[in-house]
């Protein structure tokens, strides 16, 4: 494949997990993202290999950056829908371990 149309192609998979991801999310099916977040580094270490000999012609320089534009707003979307589980993760991994502290200062620690 020529290194040119690899670049469009690798973009449009990472349109198409970007977008599975941001379903699953709003799905609330967090325990699929890591596996669609490894498949996205990886179309992205392929992209940084990709070492295009020839510029792209305009109509896939055009298609490039509308799909680029829909990645950004697929993933700023994750974002937005991760971010409060991630807040409530932390919040009561920081209650489990103050309570481990109290169990542990008044000898109740397992």
């Amino acid at each position: 494949m020529a290194a040119r149309s690899e670049i469009v192609h690798c973009y449009l998979q990472l349109a198409s997990t970007t977008s599975l991801m941001a379903a699953q999310a709003r799905a609330k099916e967090w325990d699929r993202l890591p596996a669609l977040e490894e498949q996205c580094a990886t179309v992205v270490e392929r992209l940084k290999q990709i070492r295009a000999t020839e510029p792209l012609d305009p109509a896939e320089l055009d298609q490039a950056q509308r799909l680029m534009a829909r990645i950004r707003a697929d993933q700023d979307e994750v974002r937005r829908l991760v971010k409060p589980q991630l807040e409530r993760l932390v919040a009561t991994m920081a209650r489990l371990q103050k309570q481990g502290e109290l169990d542990k200062a008044y000898g109740l620690a397992r």
